[in-house]
């Protein structure tokens, strides 16, 4: 986490502690749970990243309103679950794209890949080292 925070930090002038909020579930699922579907690297990446993209597209068309929220929200449901990348925090992800501060507002399409892509991939690269080597149990179960 303090890896994300740095990247967080480095996209964001003031960073929210909601970004983190949506880190700190992707976690969760990668060292609790690193043989569920949902922890896998393509829906780590695949799913936060269409989510992020999904947000700021309705953020940028609809504006931020609470409608807008549950609009980004579903949408990246749906879209994770057509594209098989079904990964529950990319709905914090959308969301944060709709009703996020106004600087992470102001990122637009970067958003998707710093501090999202990006911290996914930390995240991805530390979790592999942990549960591989730390844990001695294989992950990921299949990396696509």
């Amino acid at each position: 986490m303090v890896l994300v925070g740095w990247l967080v930090e480095l996209s964001l002038p003031s960073p929210p502690l909601a970004v983190m909020s949506s880190f700190a579930a992707t976690l969760a699922l990668l060292y609790a749970r690193p043989e569920s579907p949902m922890a896998q690297p393509r829906n780590v990446i695949g799913g936060s990243v269409l989510s992020a993209l999904i947000g700021v597209s309705l953020w940028q068309w609809l504006g931020s309103g609470w409608e807008t929220v549950a609009l980004a929200t579903a949408s990246a449901l749906l879209v994770m679950q057509i594209t098989r990348t079904l990964h529950p925090p990319g709905g914090i992800v959308a969301l944060l794209a709709v009703a996020g501060p106004q600087d992470l507002h102001e990122l637009g399409w970067r958003y998707a890949l710093m501090p999202i892509a990006s911290g996914c991939l930390v995240i991805l690269a530390v979790a592999v080292s942990i549960n591989t080597l730390a844990r001695k149990r294989p992950y990921p179960h299949r990396w696509w």
